[in-house]
């Protein structure tokens, strides 16, 4: 039983991850360009630390798609070259668009989750 619950939590956590993933990854892009590799390691810095490259890079084919960040390529002065991701205009509206829906929808779901009863009667 134990084994088939951790599973549970993992499809759970995957299943919340997939709805905001592309809000963190435009908001650390936002901050400064960065690579894809890069980009899960600083996901994995802030505590999101099953994000792995196989996750980013497929989230960042969708925002270019989207045209919410452009990739450029670049010299590295480790290796071959690297892709940079960079904020578009519209992945800029974008991401204050989700920033504020987050707003607006984390505060209500904590209190239901937390079972706050107070919060409901007023």
């Amino acid at each position: 039983m134990q084994k088939n619950r951790g599973v549970n939590e993992l499809s759970i956590r995957s299943q919340l991850l997939k709805g905001i993933l592309d809000g963190c990854v435009l908001a650390i892009i936002e901050r400064e360009e960065v690579y894809g590799y890069e980009l899960s390691q600083k996901l994995q810095h802030f505590g999101l630390k099953d994000i792995s490259e196989g996750t980013i890079y497929p989230v960042l084919l969708r925002l270019q798609k989207s045209k919410w960040v452009v990739g450029t390529m670049r010299p590295s002065d480790s290796g071959p070259n690297r892709k940079y991701y960079s904020l578009t205009a519209e992945g800029q509206e974008n991401l204050e668009l989700i920033r504020s829906e987050w707003e607006s929808l984390s505060s209500p779901i904590t209190k239901i989750l937390r079972g706050d009863e107070d919060a409901a009667n007023r």
